[in-house]
C-alpha cells in the first residue's frame, strides 16, 4: 500500500474527506496532535498533499479561521510555492509571498507549534538565507541556520525539520553533495543513538547518488555507509515497535541502505516493522519504485504483494 497515511486509520479517513471537499476530520485530525509536533507535522502535510488542487484549505480558513486552519492554509500554500518553482513557473514569486505570509500568520497563532516554521523552512530554498554555519562541518556551508535554531529551541529532534533543514543544501536546489553529506553527518552525530535522524546520511547518500559513476551501486557496501545502517538496524529499530504509527519512509531507508550492503539478514525484520505499507523513495532513486521493492523483497526471501 502506497498511501501516506499508511496505518494512521484517522488521518486516512481525513484524508478521504479532504478529496470530498470536507475539512471537519481534518480539525480532528491536526487538534487530537497538537501535543505531539511530529505526528502534527506528518498529519499537516499529507492533508496538505490532498487539499493542494482544491479551494479547501482557503474555504476552511475564510469559514473558520482557527489554528488548524491557519496550518493547513500554510502547507497548502507552501506546497504550491514549491511546486512552482520547481516547474518555473512565473508564479512561484508570487506564491512564495502568499505562503511565506501564511506561515507567520500560522506561527502567531500557534507559538509553540513548530510546524509553521517548518513549513516556513520548506520555503528556504526559494529565498537561499545565508546565515554563517557553526562550527564543526568541515565545508561551512552558509544556510538557513537561525531559523533551523528557532524551531529545535521549540523541539529539539523535530523530524521534518532536520530532514527539511537538509534538503536545503542538496545539489538539485542549489547546494552540493559534500555540503549535504557535512550537515548530514554533523546533524546525524548530535542525535540519539536511538533516532531515526542517525539515518540521515543514508538520505543524502540516496539524493547524491550518481548511477552512471565507476561502482555505483557499491557504494551502501563502504564502511561508513554500511555501519550507518546496522547502527540504526541495532539501537533504532526496536524503538519502532512502540511508535504510534509506523513511520514507512524512515524504515524504507534502512531497509534500503541494508539492501544494498548486503545485509539480507538484518534487511528481512525491517521489512517486517513496515507491514504492508511501502514509500515511493528511497526506491525511485534507483529506477521504478514497484521493481526496485519487490527485487529488495525477494533478495530478503519475502514474498512480493500481488505476485504469484
Amino acid at each position: 500500500m502506497w498511501h501516506p497515511a499508511a496505518d494512521d486509520r484517522q488521518l486516512a479517513r481525513a484524508c478521504v474527506d479532504v478529496r470530498a471537499g470536507r475539512y471537519l476530520s481534518s480539525h480532528e485530525v491536526l487538534k487530537d496532535a497538537q501535543r505531539d509536533f511530529g505526528l502534527r507535522a506528518h498529519r499537516s502535510l499529507v492533508l496538505a498533499s490532498e487539499a493542494c488542487d482544491s479551494d479547501l484549505a482557503e474555504r476552511w480558513l475564510a469559514e473558520e479561521p482557527s489554528k488548524e486552519a491557519a496550518l493547513l492554509w500554510a502547507r497548502v500554500s507552501s506546497l504550491r510555492a514549491l511546486r512552482a518553482a520547481d516547474t518555473e513557473d512565473r508564479r512561484a514569486g508570487d506564491l512564495g509571498r502568499i505562503a511565506f505570509a501564511a506561515c507567520q500568520r500560522a506561527a502567531l497563532m500557534a507559538p509553540r507549534d513548530p510546524t509553521p516554521w517548518v513549513t516556513q523552512l520548506s520555503l528556504a530554498r526559494l529565498q537561499r538565507p545565508r546565515d554563517p554555519a557553526p562550527q564543526g562541518l568541515l565545508t561551512s556551508p552558509e544556510g538557513p541556520w537561525s531559523l533551523f535554531s528557532h524551531i529545535l529551541r521549540l523541539d529539539p529532534w523535530h523530524r521534518e525539520a532536520h530532514h527539511r533543514f537538509l534538503s536545503f543544501f542538496f545539489a538539485r536546489y542549489g547546494g552540493s553533495g559534500k555540503a549535504a553529506w557535512d550537515v548530514a553527518a554533523f546533524l546525524g552525530q548530535r542525535a540519539p543513538a536511538s533516532s531515526a535522524l542517525r539515518l540521515l546520511p543514508l538520505v543524502a547518500l540516496v539524493e547524491e547518488h550518481d548511477p552512471t559513476s565507476l561502482l555505483a551501486d557499491r557504494t551502501w557496501e563502504q564502511p561508513q555507509w554500511k555501519a550507518t545502517a546496522l547502527g540504526a538496524y541495532q539501537h533504532w529499530l526496536p524503538q519502532v515497535a512502540s511508535y504510534e504509527f509506523t513511520p514507512v519512509l524512515d524504515l524504507a531507508y534502512l531497509a534500503h541502505a541494508l539492501i544494498m550492503a548486503h545485509c539480507e539478514f538484518e534487511a528481512r525484520p525491517v521489512f517486517a516493522a513496515m507491514g504492508p505499507y511501502a514509500s515511493r523513495m528511497p526506491w525511485s532513486a534507483l529506477g521504478d519504485p514497484e521493481e526496485q521493492l519487490s527485487k529488495a523483497r525477494l533478495a530478503c526471501g519475502l514474498p512480493v504483494p500481488g505476485s504469484r
